[in-house]
C-alpha cells in the first residue's frame, strides 16, 4: 500500500533588498555632472579672455607708439626746414637725429595688426629719411659740379620718408581713437608742398 508524502507549497523567494549605495553613486554622478556644466557655463571664455587681453596689450603698445612718435616729431622739425633750404648743409647733425630715430623705431614687438602697419610706418620712413641725408653726404664730397643729381635725389627721398610718415600718423590717430585715448597727431612739419597726408582739425584727445 502507497504511503501518500504530503507537499507543502514552497513560498516565493523573497525580493532582493535594494542597495542603497547605487542609488547614492547615481545621485553623486548627477551633482558632480551639473557642477560641471555650470563651471563650463559660468567661466568666462578662454577665447573671449584671450580677445581681452590683446587689446590690453595693444592698448600699452599704442601709447608707447605715441610717445615715441612725438618725440621724433621733436627732433626731426628741427631739422627737417634747414634740409629743405639751399643753404650749406650741417649733414653729420641731421645724420645723429636721423640715426636716434632710425634706433627707436627699430624695435618690432608682436601687436595688433593695425597697430603693426603703423608701427612699421613709422619704421619705414626714418629709414627712408636716413638714406636721404647719407646721399646729402655723399655729394658733398663730390666736386660741387657733379652734385645735383644726388642733392636731386635726397630731396625725392626725404619727401617719401615725410609721405610716409604721415600715412603712419594718420593711421597712429585713428588707433588712439579706437584705444579710448582721442586723437592724438604726430605730424611732421617738413616742408611746403611734403607731407602726404596732415593731420585733421579735431582737437586732441577728444573722440
Amino acid at each position: 500500500m502507497a504511503v501518500k508524502v504530503s507537499r507543502r507549497p514552497v513560498p516565493p523567494p523573497a525580493p532582493a533588498p535594494r542597495k542603497p549605495y547605487l542609488i547614492v553613486v547615481l545621485l553623486v554622478v548627477v551633482l558632480a555632472a551639473g557642477v560641471g556644466i555650470g563651471y563650463l557655463v559660468g567661466r568666462p571664455d578662454s577665447v573671449e579672455r584671450m580677445q581681452i587681453s590683446d587689446l590690453k596689450r595693444d592698448a600699452e603698445q599704442i601709447k608707447t607708439l605715441t610717445d615715441q612718435a612725438r618725440l621724433t616729431v621733436e627732433e626731426l622739425d628741427k631739422i627737417l626746414p634747414a634740409m629743405a633750404e639751399a643753404g650749406p648743409p650741417d649733414v653729420p647733425a641731421w645724420q645723429e637725429a636721423v640715426r636716434k630715430a632710425v634706433e627707436r623705431h627699430s624695435e618690432t614687438p608682436s601687436g595688433m595688426t593695425e597697430t603693426n602697419v603703423a608701427r612699421g610706418g613709422f619704421r619705414s620712413a626714418v629709414n627712408a629719411l636716413s638714406i636721404s641725408v647719407d646721399l646729402l653726404a655723399a655729394a658733398q664730397n663730390l666736386p660741387e659740379a657733379d652734385r645735383a643729381p644726388y642733392v636731386e635725389l635726397a630731396t625725392r627721398q626725404r619727401t617719401l620718408a615725410i609721405t610716409t610718415w604721415s600715412v603712419a600718423a594718420t593711421q597712429l590717430d585713428q588707433l588712439n581713437v579706437e584705444a579710448g585715448f582721442g586723437h592724438q597727431h604726430a605730424y611732421l612739419s617738413g616742408a611746403p608742398g611734403e607731407g602726404g597726408m596732415h593731420a585733421d582739425e579735431i582737437p586732441e584727445g577728444t573722440e
